[in-house]
C-alpha cells in the first residue's frame, strides 16, 4: 500500500511517500526570504514522485494535516491534497496536528497537547497510545491546570512554555525538536487505513479552524 502525506501547517513543511512500513522518500522544506514553505511543496510532491518512479494513480491513499495550525498553510495543503484526491479518486485522511505533536511522548503517560491560540487562549487535546481523550478544542489558557495530573506528559510551544514554567510546570517545545512530523503524519495515516472505520471521501475532509481567522476591517478613507 503506498500512500503520500504532507504537512503544511507548521513552521516547515514535511512530505513522506510511504509503502506500508516502509519509507520511500522524506522531505522537510523551509521558508526562504521569497517563498513561504508550502510554495514548494507541488514541485517537490512532482519531484518525489518522478525520483520513485511512481505515479499519483499508483497510491492508494494521502494523508494531510487539517490543523489547528497557520491558517495560510491549512488553506494550502488541504486544497492540494483535495484536488489529487478527487482527480485520482483516491482515499484522503485528515489527521489533527495535535495528534502528531503527542507523538513526541514516548513514555507511557498520557499526552497534552497545548499551544497558544493568542487572546488568552490555548488549543488543546488529550491522547493516550490509542484513543484521543479529549478532541483539539478551544480553552481558556488558565485552565489547562485541570488536565494536568502525575500521568501526563505535556507538549507545548514556546509561548505556552513560558507560561507554564511561571507555574513549575514542564512541557517539551514541539519547535525545538528536530522530529520529522511527516513520519508521524504518515505513521497515523497508515494506521488509520489498516483500521478502515471510515470511507475517506476527499469531500470530507476540510481545514479544522477551532477559531476563525481573525479579519481587519478596512480604515475608512477619510474626505481631503
Amino acid at each position: 500500500m503506498k500512500i503520500l502525506v504532507f504537512d503544511t501547517c507548521f513552521n516547515k513543511s514535511y512530505i513522506v511517500l510511504r509503502e506500508d512500513n516502509t519509507i520511500l522518500s522524506s522531505k522537510i522544506i523551509n521558508s526562504t526570504e521569497d517563498n513561504y514553505h508550502s510554495a514548494y511543496v507541488i514541485p517537490e510532491i512532482r519531484n518525489i514522485l518522478k525520483d520513485n518512479n511512481i505515479q499519483i494513480k499508483d497510491l492508494e491513499a494521502i494523508g494531510i494535516n487539517i490543523g489547528p495550525g497557520s491558517f495560510t498553510g491549512i488553506r494550502a495543503g488541504i486544497t492540494i491534497a483535495r484536488v489529487l484526491a478527487q482527480q485520482t479518486n483516491l482515499k484522503l485522511i485528515g489527521i489533527e496536528s495535535l495528534m502528531i505533536l503527542s507523538k513526541l511522548n514516548k513514555t507511557e503517560k498520557k499526552s497534552l497537547i497545548v499551544t497558544d491560540a493568542r487572546k488568552n487562549k490555548v488549543y488543546t487535546a488529550l491522547y493516550d497510545k490509542q484513543n484521543t481523550l479529549i478532541k483539539p478544542k478551544l480553552e481558556d489558557k488558565e485552565n489547562i491546570i485541570k488536565y494536568i495530573d502525575n500521568n501526563t506528559y505535556i507538549i507545548s510551544d514556546k509561548t505556552i512554555n513560558k507560561y507554564l514554567n511561571e507555574l513549575n510546570i514542564e512541557s517539551t517545545i514541539y519547535e525545538e525538536n528536530d522530529e520529522n512530523f511527516g513520519l508521524y503524519l504518515s505513521e497515523i495515516t497508515y494506521n488509520k487505513i489498516k483500521e478502515n472505520k471510515e470511507d475517506f471521501n476527499w469531500a470530507k475532509v476540510k481545514p479544522l479552524y477551532i477559531q476563525q481567522p481573525s479579519i481587519t476591517k478596512p480604515k475608512e478613507i477619510k474626505n481631503v
